[in-house]
């Protein structure tokens, strides 16, 4: 019977690059920057590494079909590298892949990254796709991302009689917090702070997301190595050492847009993983347990609506404790310590492994003081891809021995 990859993994290192508009720079020096610190911060060779695996969504722009381009820019001594994409979850499913060959026994340490030029592609946002088939092409011919990411809020206010205005002040508090803590931090692309005025002003881009609710088009690769807790404890016996206690995958079919049990305020894939990632984690009481969290919050509306599906707020709730604080930097569980999607971009390989870095740096205590989040317990990932009523969702929760 399947049992889970709980504390068979830890992380043995991480590093990630400066995200912006790095038109300077292609793939392949995002990859080496972040790399670098990644190899350094394991304390291992090169030669340690026994697999890889990339993730990447735009193969024409970055890094093409296989896994060569990572073997060739990192000088990899003829090891298995595996590349691969599931949308903007290709991140995290790059860090699946390394865990679920170190839990099985297949090697010892193993690496994942994740990189996009996503500047290079030429659109002001993600590029058209035809990923979700004709099916959605009939239904939604001029559908934008924002477009239908907005469809949530309007779903919300319907579901629970709750004004829209109510709904926009959560909204902007949302952007304001985020933006509060992606000022300090000097890897994101937007580093600017900015009052709740000056969001809640923005021009609308689809009612009710305004400018500030949407996240930014940016550069960037993130990268881990993980090996099994004994091998970790070997080489950095006087360390913690961040363990993998669970990391689940839901994928949906559609099925939420062709029948009539979807209520268009929640995304039943978020909740699936959820559940499967608690159960994996031994968590009973994901609001009294979970310490912080980084989630896919490519609009403001999405984190809203993700703190319900996450089971860390109650149903209809989550307007109330967004505006109460408790998601802020000193609040209960803070949520996007980091900045966030609103403040790092999406390039899209890179977000997953970005959020991952970002728990391990916190539970690790690696920034200044005014950046930690207060006595981490166990950190979430939330990296979700596609759009609500067809997308896939990876969820990893990290906590330290």
């Amino acid at each position: 019977m399947a049992e889970g990859i709980r504390d068979k993994v830890v992380v043995l290192g991480m590093g990630c690059s400066v995200f912006g508009e790095r038109w300077e720079d292609d793939s392949s020096d995002l990859i080496l920057e972040a790399y670098l610190e990644c190899i350094e911060d394991a304390g291992i060779e090169k030669k340690d590494i026994q697999a890889a695996w990339v993730g990447n969504h735009i193969d024409e722009v970055n890094i093409g079909k296989g896994g060569c381009y990572l073997a060739s820019t990192l000088h990899l001594p003829y090891i298995p590298v595996t590349r691969v994409e599931n949308f903007c979850a290709s991140g995290t499913e790059a860090f699946r892949g390394a865990c679920y060959a170190v839990a099985s026994g297949a090697y010892d340490i193993a690496m994942a990254a994740g990189v996009e030029k996503l500047k290079d592609v030429g659109y002001g946002g993600l590029p058209d796709s035809p990923i979700f088939g004709q099916l959605y092409r009939l239904l939604s011919p001029n559908a934008t991302a924002p477009g239908m990411f907005a469809l949530l809020a309007t779903a919300y206010s319907t579901h629970y009689g709750m004004p829209m205005e109510k709904i926009k002040e959560a909204l902007t508090h949302i952007s304001w917090k985020s933006h509060q803590n992606g000022a300090m931090n000097p890897r994101a692309h937007l580093r600017k702070e900015i009052s709740e005025s000056q969001i809640a002003d923005s021009p609308f881009i689809a009612y009710p997301l305004g400018l500030f609710d949407c996240c930014g088009v940016s550069d960037g690769a993130a990268m881990a190595i993980v090996t099994t807790p004994e091998i970790g404890a070997k080489l950095k016996p006087n360390q913690e050492l961040v363990r993998v206690k669970s990391l689940q995958i839901s994928v949906s079919s559609g099925e939420e847009l062709i029948y009539n049990k979807w209520n268009g305020c929640s995304l039943p894939t978020t909740r699936l993983a959820a559940e499967l990632a608690y159960r994996e984690a031994g968590v009973t009481s994901p609001r009294e347990e979970i310490g912080m969290l980084e989630v896919h919050d490519c609009f403001s509306v999405t984190e809203m609506v993700t703190m319900e599906d996450l089971q860390i707020s109650l149903p209809g709730k989550a307007p109330e404790d967004i505006m109460s604080g408790f998601y802020d930097l000193d609040g209960q569980v803070p949520c996007q310590p980091d900045g966030g999607l609103k403040c790092f971009g999406h390039p899209i390989g890179a977000s997953g492994l970005r959020m991952i870095y970002e728990i391990y740096s916190q539970l690790l205590r690696r920034w200044p003081e005014e950046r930690l989040v207060k006595e981490p317990k166990l950190g979430l990932t939330h990296n979700l891809g596609g759009v609500p009523f067809q997308n896939v969702c990876s969820i990893s929760i990290l906590g330290l021995d």
